[in-house]
């Protein structure tokens, strides 16, 4: 019987082939496990099968997650020391194009010059979930650049990496509901970085109530896990307040009476992929979604904090900018005062004062790498805004007391402006305002 199986279709001995290989694969992960971290890496670049890297990549990302803080900051300084370019092959490229610059030989050189650390990312991305597994490990890399600048070095490597992986093509925009998973309702609860959504009646209200969108950004080799998301409140008004929107007991808006997008909260998911841009075509896709959905849709605009704006001001009473004036610092010892005894508010009211420190701390001041000094404004005059209005009172709660003072401003979006003010700004780093900004700076 055996015989006849063997000879005439080799069933059994494809079966004992199978059992062979699975005997030294598993063979080869025990071995991997008892390897130390920076052996595996090195073994992940040797020219095996693609069985054998996938199960190597994934052994590596295990045994990465099972190291303590200390040990991932040497880890990662092992592989900037071990990892980098191979300076032979890269000098022989340079001296094979200086003597034959042709095409061929400049992509020699190209591929020469290429870290082998950037090799060892590629191969990693291999393990199931290796894409998430390498965006959290740069989340891990960038906290300890603060301490070891060296390591920007390796960290260029993830951000050359993930600006390939992430580029637009492979973006999905979703339309997030009530009808959306729960699994994946949980992360806008957890990833909203801009007004906390504190339970599940909250979130309801967000993504539920007919005159509310919520949009999101997904990568196929993410999952279930958002890149950015971003939340409309439609009105037939442009606001000045956060309160109304956020409002429990409020009465949502028939959104077919709806003349005003108002962006009210973007929030950035994954700390590792700081620094690749989605927000901007974010931006510009939910204006055409909501065009065509709302075609009376008349101003898109945004309410957003102004996060810098204490910390900046506070740093001028030790070293003051050349925009910053002698009234300007009386003024934010007053509201520190104010801030303090529990007053700010009444300060805040009709203050034409500290209009005109928002609208200096936004336009005039400059941040040392160039551009607004506002992150926040950095985003959105990036993104081909202009800096509409300012609004003293807008986030009167904790956290924008904290941070602002409770300014907030509107930063508008106008599809014929768009592309002009974002090259104004990029190229001659000049801020686009409207006149009633301008008139505050007089």
């Amino acid at each position: 019987m055996f015989q006849l199986i063997d000879t005439r279709n080799g069933l059994l001995s494809d079966l004992l082939t199978r059992v062979t290989d699975i005997g030294r694969s598993l063979d080869s992960v025990i071995k991997q496990r008892e390897k130390p971290l920076l052996e595996q890496c090195e073994g992940l670049l040797d020219k095996n099968g693609e069985a054998a890297s996938l199960a190597k990549a994934q052994q590596l990302l295990k045994h990465y997650d099972e190291l303590n803080d200390e040990e991932k900051g040497v880890f990662f300084l092992e592989i900037l020391a071990n990892f980098g370019t191979d300076n032979a092959a890269l000098e022989k490229a340079i001296n094979n194009w200086k003597s034959d610059s042709s095409e061929a030989n400049a992509r020699v050189l190209h591929f020469a010059s290429e870290p082998r650390s950037q090799i060892l990312l590629r191969r990693i991305n291999q393990a199931p979930n290796g894409t998430l597994a390498l965006v959290k490990m740069r989340a891990d890399l960038l906290r300890f650049t603060r301490t070891h600048p060296e390591l920007k070095i390796l960290d260029q490597d993830f951000a050359h990496l993930f600006l390939s992986w992430f580029n637009r093509g492979f973006l999905k925009l979703q339309t997030m509901d009530w009808g959306t998973p729960a699994n994946i309702l949980e992360k806008v609860i957890a990833y909203e970085a801009v007004h906390e959504i504190s339970n599940w009646s909250a979130l309801r209200q967000r993504v539920a109530d007919p005159d509310r969108r919520l949009y999101s950004y997904f990568h196929p080799a993410l999952g279930i896990e958002p890149l950015i998301f971003v939340q409309v409140a439609l009105t037939d008004h442009v606001p000045g307040a956060i309160a109304p929107i956020l409002e429990k007991q409020r009465e949502p808006l028939d959104p077919e009476k709806a003349t005003t997008a108002v962006f009210y909260s973007i929030s950035n998911c994954q700390t590792g992929l700081k620094g690749i841009s989605f927000g901007n075509f974010l931006i510009k896709q939910v204006v055409e979604n909501l065009r065509e959905e709302f075609p009376k849709l008349e101003t898109f605009i945004t309410l957003s904090p102004v996060p810098g704006l204490r910390r900046w001001a506070l740093q001028q009473l030790e070293k003051p900018d050349a925009v910053t004036t002698a009234e300007h610092l009386e003024l934010i010892r007053d509201l520190e005062r104010a801030r303090l005894e529990g007053t700010l508010t009444s300060l805040l009211e009709n203050n034409k004062a500290f209009k005109n420190l928002v609208a200096t701390y936004l336009v005039s001041a400059r941040s040392p790498r160039g551009g607004a000094t506002d992150p926040v404004s950095r985003f959105h005059l990036g993104n081909g805004a202009r800096l509409e209005d300012i609004h003293l009172q807008g986030d009167v709660s904790e956290n924008g007391l904290n941070n602002s003072w409770g300014c907030m401003v509107n930063y508008q979006y106008r599809i014929s402006d768009i592309e002009k003010n974002h090259e104004t700004y990029v190229n001659a780093d000049k801020i686009i305002t409207s006149s009633a900004v301008k008139s505050l700076l007089k």
